[in-house]
């Protein structure tokens, strides 16, 4: 095998291993898709091969090792804030696995590429199942509530917390004329939210309530 077909070997498995990933991202509907993951870590390897070519014999590595700072400004460009939670973290993560990938085929480590591209591929695909278990036991919502100025409503809706089984970490008051809202955070199992949700809904005397 000549110097001319491994490199082509090398660019073909960065784009099926950048495209096995970037399939993962596309179907969960994320910024970084498809083409873009692909393209990542096909550019990785290429800038990884020409910096083995191109770069001095002491320091073979030299242009490699600015993909690593580079990658970082495309990561960054898909973490946002949204209403107080920030996402896009997995794909920027992604992203960077992709160009750590990339490099990875560029400098010829094939399996332990492979072996890496597989693990990720567990981590994408799998590991959602259990952090959805572990959102649905632990699920944190606001709750605001607006009732009549009465220290009954008080002592109710704190028997209807507490037998709603849930962990509150805020409660506060605060009281507009005759009328009083209540605003807490609870966290537990979405079993225990709707559980709280239909007590509130049956008590006649709350006026609004939102969650």
């Amino acid at each position: 095998m000549n110097f001319m077909q491994e490199d082509i070997i090398k660019l073909l498995l960065a784009i099926l291993i950048g495209g096995l990933i970037g399939f993962e991202r596309e179907f969960r509907d994320k910024a970084a898709g498809f083409r873009t993951i692909i393209l990542i870590c096909v550019g990785a390897a290429l800038f990884t091969m020409l910096s083995l070519k191109l770069g001095s014999p002491t320091d073979p590595v030299r242009i490699a090792a600015n993909i690593v700072s580079g990658v970082g400004f495309l990561g960054a460009g898909v973490i946002m804030r949204d209403r107080g939670r920030v996402t896009g973290l997995t794909t920027s993560s992604t992203i960077w696995l992709a160009a750590a990938l990339g490099m990875g085929i560029g400098g010829g480590y094939y399996k332990l590429s492979v072996a890496t591209a597989a693990m990720i591929l567990v981590v994408l695909w799998v590991f959602p199942v259990f952090e959805n278990w572990v959102d649905r036991a632990r699920e944190i919502k606001i709750y605001e509530v607006v009732g009549p100025s009465d220290i009954e409503i008080h002592t109710k809706l704190q028997n209807i917390l507490r037998k709603s089984g849930l962990s509150i970490q805020s409660y506060k008051r605060e009281k507009h004329g005759q009328e009083i809202t209540y605003t807490w955070n609870a966290i537990g199992s979405n079993k225990k939210h709707n559980k709280l949700i239909d007590f509130l809904f049956a008590d006649e005397d709350l006026e609004n309530i939102r969650f």
